[in-house]
């Protein structure tokens, strides 16, 4: 007894790790949805791919000229930049307009959605007038907003090779052409061509009243090192890769911008110093989500950084003074590092925000790396695990971020090389899909193998691009992974019925832009695909549900237009928040978003699913802050359908 008892503690460790292989086998391999379940779950969506407008003679390409270091990676330098917004540019109350960055030429496109009204103007390229501009840039993304107040929808275009410009919509325009928008520079420079400027490389940015002043504020997440000639064909050298593959801070600064003042024709914004700490500050920053989580009417940030921890910031801040906390999850035994918000060292791509399990608090989605036999690292699914908003506020304020990755289990880890984000009901079921852009880069020669390499090198070496193994044109990484379109399967999970939904194009793609363009309570959406033509995606689901959509607008605004002028639409009220209640006790949430995820901008309206046979009355209860930042939240009672409020000191539905 006693050799087999001294046997048995000898054997014990193997045992104990043996225990552990199999449990982390059940749990890390659960039952995927059949052919037939994914069949059936695609019949309650239907999406018909239209093409989208884009303005020809422009020459195309494939790669970008990039410095001479980068030469050899010249297209993995060149896998990011497609970019794609919804919103209603035209004042026409659609969100029928969209602005596309096409990498194939390097132009900022505005066109109309395809379908019954894309007759309204012809598709144009934003022009950049009188500014500065330089052979070493690339437009990198568009973000819609009314910067300066006027019930115009405006556009922020952020570049590689320079700081961003603000295009502001013409008060007296009366057709939609580049003539509509003109030019101004975010951050004042010398004006001299060619451009001296501060050289940025940005990545993504997002739109939001960080202070609490009633205004909008900025974040903008740059890549790069600042000053970085990344796309100076002419020159060799003054650039570097990231200094690691899991703890890089060698990037380029984030900036935050607290609005100042704004005229018709004019807005100005101040760069905030010292918001982020350094090695926030510079984290390679490709995503981000600005929301308010506790319910306090000040957005969280959230950063989404390639090559380390993705970071939640808690809002802290007062009207003129923008302050953030950096606040973590925590980890026991059984989890991982990688699966703990703020401790990670996953490839953060891009994220968003919805109440994902009906608990009345907003959870947080993140696309990684999760190629098969490539990279496989995970999507991250998080849910808060808080009582209620008072509770993750409590937790916030002492540095604790209640949040549990739940992707495997709920068979959401896995998808591909993903990027963008969008979290919608798309058949007003009541429950939410997660649609996702992925794949890398597309060519003809399979790198899979020297990038399984670069993985395991030692951080030493990374930051040099000769470490980096050869990825140009012909480089095939991940290049015919098609989008993700993650549905709820009815076993306590999700499944991919991206294929059986026609979605599945094997084309790589970078941002999603959601938002309902015809106005039929159903939301359309569009993605931009790098290096490869932007689609549109009519939802012409069967028997939907019932829905709440409300237009939010400000107090006030452009008034009357002059005669012949485009109409104005009003100015968002971003970062208003939704709670509605069913006869039946359901609890849905919604907001208005500044910019969530990674290059893909949803419409700054609120579309909630209700599900089949509701009819209302709904309980409504708004949170909003007015133009003079004064808080406020009031109950409403509501039919389903769409609604337009205007949001002052109360409520008034026009």
């Amino acid at each position: 007894m006693t050799t087999t008892a001294g046997w048995l503690r000898r054997q014990l460790p193997g045992i104990v790790a043996l225990g552990l292989m199999a449990a982390v086998f059940v749990v890390g391999n659960p039952r995927f949805a059949s052919a037939d379940e994914r069949t059936e779950l695609a019949s309650a969506y239907k999406f018909t791919p239209m093409s989208v407008a884009m303005p020809g003679g422009f020459r195309e390409q494939t790669i970008r000229k990039v410095n001479q270091d980068y030469k050899k990676i010249n297209a993995w330098i060149s896998s990011v930049g497609a970019s794609i917004a919804m919103n209603d540019l035209d004042g026409d109350g659609l969100d029928n307009d969209l602005c596309i960055v096409d990498t194939r030429t390097d132009q900022v496109v505005v066109t109309p959605t395809p379908g019954e009204r894309d007759k309204r103007y012809p598709a144009f390229t934003l022009t950049t007038g009188g500014l500065p501009m330089g052979h070493a840039m690339a437009p990198m993304g568009c973000a819609p907003g009314d910067f300066n107040e006027d019930g115009r929808m405006d556009l922020l275009v952020y570049y590689w090779g320079r700081t961003p410009i603000v295009h502001l919509r013409a008060p007296a325009a009366t057709r939609l052409d580049a003539a509509a928008f003109p030019a101004a520079e975010l951050v004042p420079n010398s004006g001299r061509t060619p451009y001296d400027g501060p050289v940025w490389n940005t990545n993504t940015a997002t739109v939001a009243d960080f202070d609490g002043d009633g205004h909008v504020d900025l974040h903008i997440g740059n890549y790069f090192r600042d000053g970085s000639p990344v796309l100076d064909h002419t020159m060799a050298g003054d650039v570097e890769m990231n200094d690691s593959l899991s703890r890089a801070f060698n990037g380029g600064h984030n900036h935050v911008f607290r609005w100042t003042g704004a005229s018709a024709n004019s807005v100005t914004f101040a760069k905030v110093e010292g918001v982020l700490d350094e090695d926030v500050s510079r984290g390679w920053d490709l995503g981000a989500t600005s929301v308010d989580l506790d319910g306090d009417n000040l957005p969280e940030l959230f950063l989404n950084m390639d090559f380390g921890p993705d970071r939640l910031l808690h809002n802290r801040s007062t009207p003129g003074n923008i302050r953030f906390a950096l606040v973590e999850g925590s980890r026991d035994a059984f989890t991982p590092k990688s699966k703990t918000l703020g401790i990670d060292s996953f490839k953060g791509m891009g994220s968003d925000a919805a109440d994902l399990n009906h608990d009345g608090l907003l959870d947080l989605f993140v696309s990684n790396i999760t190629t098969p036999y490539g990279i496989q690292e995970s999507n991250l699914h998080f849910l808060s695990t808080a009582k209620d908003q008072a509770d993750l506020r409590r937790q916030f304020l002492a540095g604790h971020a209640p949040y549990e990755d739940r992707s495997g289990p709920l068979r959401t880890a896995w998808g591909g090389w993903n990027w963008d984000v969008k979290i919608e009901d798309f058949n007003n079921s009541g429950e939410q899909v997660i649609t996702q852009a992925a794949g890398f880069v597309k060519g003809w020669v399979n790198r899979w193998a020297q990038l399984q390499e670069l993985a395991t090198a030692n951080d030493i070496v990374t930051h040099s691009p000769l470490s980096w193994p050869v990825a140009n044109e012909a480089a095939d990484i991940a290049g015919q992974q098609p989008m993700v379109f993650f549905v709820k399967d009815g076993n306590g999970g999700y499944a991919d019925i991206s294929r059986e939904l026609g979605l599945a194009v094997p084309i790589p793609s970078r941002g999603i832009a959601t938002g309902d363009a015809n106005g039929d309570g159903l939301i359309d959406f569009a993605v931009a695909r790098q290096y490869g033509a932007p689609e549109f995606y009519l939802n012409e689901s069967p028997s939907p549900g019932a829905f709440l959509g409300l237009r939010l607008r400000h107090e006030g605004g452009a008034g009357t237009p002059a005669a012949g002028a485009l109409p104005a639409a009003g100015s968002p009220v971003i970062g208003a928040q939704v709670s509605v209640t069913t006869a039946d006790g359901r609890r849905f949430l919604g907001r208005v978003d500044g910019g969530s995820g990674h290059s893909g901008k949803r419409a700054q309206t609120v579309h909630i699913g209700l599900g089949q046979n509701v009819t209302g009355p709904l309980k409504v209860r708004l949170t909003w802050r007015d133009r003079a930042g004064q808080a406020h939240s009031q109950d409403l009672q509501l039919t389903p359908g769409w609604h337009n409020l205007t949001l002052g000191s109360m409520a008034k539905e026009q």
